[in-house]
């Protein structure tokens, strides 16, 4: 949410975020009687993101389709493929429908579904799977943490489990 104070200076354009931007996780518990000095830009949220499959869905003709679009999921993306018959008699099957929710484009399909997603080889669907992970975890899946011993700060790899799975 943008604020503005009255005969406030204008702020410069709007910038789009980078994928792995740090993003705010919270809004300010009141809204400031006066604007702030030095405002921070405004960054709108990317919530599409390009990418290259390594070998490509082949379609029944024999087109092969390689350049895609994934965005961002939801907390229903996530929950309604639990109440899939599919996954519950295969877990393994999640992912399939979860990337099928979630891929908006690939080359010049006109509609992506899990039976595309199922039909990908492996090295497809784990591209994506990974593919997933980092642009659901802010772009990344590793997490800036400190030594609790000695105060070094490191990072720790947050990938690895399930597509799905939190």
């Amino acid at each position: 949410m943008r604020r503005t104070a009255a005969k406030a200076p204008a702020a410069a354009p709007p910038q789009t975020a980078a994928a792995g931007a740090d993003f705010p996780r919270s809004a300010p518990a009141a809204a400031p009687t006066q604007a702030p000095a030095d405002p921070a830009p405004h960054r709108e949220l990317v919530t599409e993101f390009p990418f290259e499959l390594p070998r490509g869905y082949v379609d029944e003709s024999g087109t092969v389709h390689r350049d895609g679009v994934m965005r961002l999921s939801t907390a229903r993306d996530e929950l309604v493929p639990l109440r899939d018959v599919r996954v519950q008699e295969n877990p393994a099957y999640l992912s399939v429908v979860l990337l099928g929710r979630v891929i908006t484009r690939l080359g010049t399909l006109t509609m992506v579904h899990d039976g595309i997603v199922e039909n990908m080889f492996a090295s497809d669907l784990a591209f994506l799977q990974d593919f997933y992970r980092q642009i659901n975890a802010e772009g990344h899946t590793r997490a800036a943490v400190q030594c609790p011993h000695c105060s070094e700060p490191f990072e720790v790899e947050l990938g690895g489990s399930r597509l799905g799975e939190s």
